[in-house]
């Protein structure tokens, strides 16, 4: 049987899906490559450009993905290229931590993009390092004020990278079994889920998480900073606002440090420059990464003089960080996202797609729920439904064949988050597949 060819203005599928030669390849890498790096649906990539992904048929695709909120600026974005372009043709790919014009020029602007009450910075080149970056600042802190002990408290749910610190303080427990112990000045409190929120109570809500904390420690003597994502990552869950303003009260009365995580957040995704803006609060430290390069290896942690001046001189260096070729991608990212307004444009566009997904939701009033601002969003489907794990990935197996790639999270969770470049009618193509396939999977 031949297969149905689609083409519209933004898609092309013209053979099956696997394209011819994805099993083979996929086949090469697994033979060499841990299996770790193989979570990921058969789709082979040959280029990606604007808010499209080509694979190595040719077969072209609406990304929703922003390869996991990356390609806020676009794939292959012009300016990005023609400022790595112009790095190495200046002789100068890295310099470790020897000054360069370039650096400085960066740190500046981006202190600038993060807004009043941050004063420095420094980068690194994962998101994790960030976060661990953090981590130590915040625990630096404690020691100087003389705390008695060290305590970072996160949220349950939230998630903040693969290594050690980061994963102590992430919410998934399976994953932190290979550490073998767990630090004991690392809290979790209950996360706010809309659906425990009764009543309007956000603030009552966290007024019992802290009494509940304070069974165990005090808040002053053992509290150095509080770390949380800027909204729960695998259901674009955002914050009360009225929670955080109150978080950010008892960390100032408790001389605690307030972290924002902004990795998936960060540089316009949720149509404010960062997450934490829409809380109006000032967090002391930002953590920042994914969207902050363009797709070149970047992250940095921002904050206040008194915090990130505490380490020693290269106690938080990284031997790749603020390499020329990653600050002059930083500094297209912040010219780009300035030039085309991009983060008034997660926006605007922010709000057709939450509508258009509202269409589909009024249709399946008792089958999932649609949460996010801006540009990121999630379908988090009804758990109760049978067989929701399966039905989930046969979903977005029937998405891709139609020529739309979406985040599967693993859980009960859908993830939307496509480039801020984004036209308005691929937005609306895209919501119309995501529609016929819950039409087709879930009404059986």
């Amino acid at each position: 049987m031949q297969k149905k060819i689609i083409k519209t203005k933004n898609i092309t599928i013209s053979t099956s899906i696997p394209a011819p030669g994805t099993t083979k390849l996929m086949n090469k890498l697994r033979k060499y490559e841990s299996r770790s790096m193989h979570g990921q649906l058969p789709i082979a990539w040959s280029k990606a450009k604007n808010f499209n992904i080509y694979d190595i048929a040719g077969n072209k695709f609406i990304d929703f993905t922003s390869t996991i909120f990356v390609a806020n600026v676009g794939h292959s974005n012009p300016r990005i290229k023609k400022y790595i372009n112009q790095a190495l043709k200046s002789n100068l790919i890295h310099s470790y931590a020897y000054i360069n014009k370039i650096r400085a020029k960066y740190i500046k602007e981006l202190i600038k993009f993060c807004g009043k009450g941050f004063q420095k910075a420094f980068l690194m080149s994962a998101g994790t390092e960030a976060t661990e970056a953090a981590f130590k600042l915040m625990r630096m802190y404690g020691q100087k004020r003389k705390k008695r002990k060290l305590g970072i408290v996160c949220l349950d749910g939230n998630w903040h990278g693969r290594t050690m610190a980061a994963q102590m303080m992430s919410g998934n427990v399976q994953q932190k079994k290979w550490i073998g112990f767990h630090d004991k000045d690392i809290h979790h409190i209950a996360f706010p889920y809309p659906w425990l929120i009764k009543n309007n109570n956000e603030e009552e809500f966290l007024n019992i998480s802290i009494r509940n904390l304070k069974k165990k420690i005090d808040l002053k003597k053992d509290i150095s900073g509080f770390m949380l994502e800027t909204f729960q990552g695998w259901g674009a869950l955002f914050y009360p606002k009225k929670y955080i303003q109150l978080l950010s009260k008892i960390c100032k009365e408790n001389d605690i440090l307030l972290c924002f995580d902004e990795m998936q957040s960060g540089f316009g995704r949720t149509g404010k420059n960062f997450g934490f803006q829409h809380y109006d609060v000032v967090p002391d430290l930002i953590c920042c990464g994914k969207g902050m390069g363009g797709g070149v290896a970047l992250s940095g942690v921002v904050g206040k003089k008194k915090i990130m001046d505490l380490p020693e001189v290269g106690n938080m260096s990284s031997t790749n960080s603020a390499n020329p070729i990653a600050c002059n991608a930083g500094l297209a990212v912040l010219e780009e996202i300035k030039i085309n307004k991009l983060t008034d444009k997660a926006r605007i566009n922010g709000q057709l797609m939450q509508k258009e997904l509202l269409k589909v939701k009024n249709k399946h009033p008792n089958l999932f729920n649609i949460y996010g601002k801006g540009l990121v969003a999630a379908i988090i489907f009804n758990k109760n439904k049978k067989n929701i794990n399966s039905k989930l990935k046969t979903f977005v197996e029937k998405c891709i064949k139609d020529g739309l790639l979406l985040v599967y999270t693993g859980r009960e969770s859908v993830k939307i988050g496509p480039p801020l470049t984004i036209t308005r009618d691929a937005i609306i193509e895209g919501v119309r597949i995501i529609e016929k396939n819950i039409n087709l999977i879930f009404n059986k």
